[in-house]
């Protein structure tokens, strides 16, 4: 007989009771003006930085999944209590609280998107061979979705998968990876028949990034770093038993990955919102009248966006897919982080491009020149403005010339 679900004030308090017993608290004063004053919206580390980091986040999620904290929607058989799924929110609202590592983003790729993927498409043996690694982190995965000449829409790839036997062999290109330095795997979405309407004729597969054929180019960005990645796959050889569900039923494959991505957007760029209206309060001088507009609008709006996530996590609670919701989400996040950098860059003037030293100052350079990324990262907000006009205002497609 399963155990109850425990009461959700119950379920924080006992997060927050284990959460003490291994890692510091945060404490306000003391991180203002000391320690890291990342607001970076796209790390810019370097290949060793990076892997450090990795394997500094995968320690924490390691120690998360077997203390019984890991895995809170997954049944026990993949390591979890089989929680709903919102008790994860629930668990990262404790966390918070807490001086652990920062979850870069193959994580959540791995953990909230990936995993549930193969747990809807996968076979009995690949969820025996994936699931609890990818749960646990011990096995990282990343997303070969876009190319340069497919831009947004993912079902005109031309990336190519040919079977040989019970091979298959791809040969492609992939862009804009996050995470492919790291990553144990890729998920690659890949054109197996040319000769049907597009959506018909992908399937993807999942393959080990050190195949013989992988190459991995950073892509520098104006900020200097490379967190993306393009991803050459040449003559690359992947067993069948690693096809992620039928032969030419990738679309549906990848839709289930996409919509989890735009679920887990809701919260973007809040951190930083909430820094720039601490920075905000703590400058020394009156804010101007312009000043106190923008941040009284960027406060609202953090406020706005949370109840979105709240409506997500409702919708998640009487299971319903939120598609229009999590759009919604999408869409504000982007728009805060815009709406971050315009307040930062009034409030810093000079300071914002002249490095200083000052803590808390350069910085935001990073999140200026980052966060208009995310208006194409995670589906574009034309797309996303496609799903509202559709689902919601019922408008019909534009049609195919």
């Amino acid at each position: 007989m399963p155990e109850p679900v425990p009461e959700p004030e119950e379920f924080r308090a006992g997060a927050r009771q284990w959460l003490a017993t291994v890692a510091r608290p945060r404490a306000a004063d003391e991180q203002w003006g000391s320690g890291s004053d990342s607001v970076a919206v796209f790390e810019n580390w370097t290949d060793e930085q990076e892997r450090e980091h990795t394997s500094r986040t995968q320690e924490w999620e390691r120690a998360r999944y077997d203390q019984g904290w890991g895995a809170l929607n997954w049944r026990e058989e993949y390591g979890g209590p089989g929680l709903p799924a919102y008790y994860e929110q629930l668990y990262r609202t404790e966390e918070a609280a807490f001086d652990v590592p920062h979850r870069t983003e193959i994580f959540p790729v791995t953990q909230q998107l990936v995993a549930p993927a193969i747990g809807i498409w996968g076979t009995e043996e690949q969820k025996r061979r994936w699931l609890r690694p990818m749960l646990r982190t011990d096995e990282l995965a990343c997303q070969l979705f876009s190319e340069t000449e497919a831009g947004s829409d993912l079902a005109a790839v031309r990336t190519r998968a040919v079977r040989d036997g019970d091979h298959w062999v791809l040969r492609g290109h992939k862009v804009w990876t996050s995470g492919a330095r790291v990553a144990t795997w890729g998920v690659a979405v890949c054109r197996t028949d040319p000769d049907v309407r597009k959506h018909a004729g992908i399937t993807v597969f999942l393959v080990r990034m050190d195949a013989p054929g992988v190459t991995v180019r950073p892509i520098r960005q104006m900020t200097g770093g490379t967190s993306f990645n393009e991803v050459y796959l040449d003559g690359v050889v992947v067993p069948d038993t690693d096809r992620l569900g039928p032969v030419g039923e990738g679309w549906r494959v990848t839709l289930s990955v996409l919509a989890a991505e735009r679920l887990d957007s809701g919260n973007l760029g809040l951190d930083n919102a909430d820094r720039a209206l601490e920075l905000a309060g703590r400058l020394p001088r009156p804010l101007t009248g312009s000043e106190q507009q923008r941040a009284a609008d960027l406060y609202l709006r953090t406020l706005v966006q949370r109840l979105i996530g709240l409506r997500v996590t409702a919708a998640l609670v009487a299971g319903r897919e939120p598609g229009a919701e999590a759009s919604v989400g999408k869409l504000y996040a982007t728009e805060t982080m815009r709406r971050t950098s315009d307040l930062v860059s009034e409030l810093l003037g000079p300071r914002l491009v002249a490095d200083t030293g000052e803590w808390g100052t350069y910085a935001w350079t990073e999140h200026v020149l980052g966060a208009p990324g995310y208006s194409i990262a995670g589906g574009t907000d034309e797309i996303q403005h496609n799903i509202l006009a559709e689902r919601v205002l019922g408008l019909p497609k534009e049609p195919v010339r």
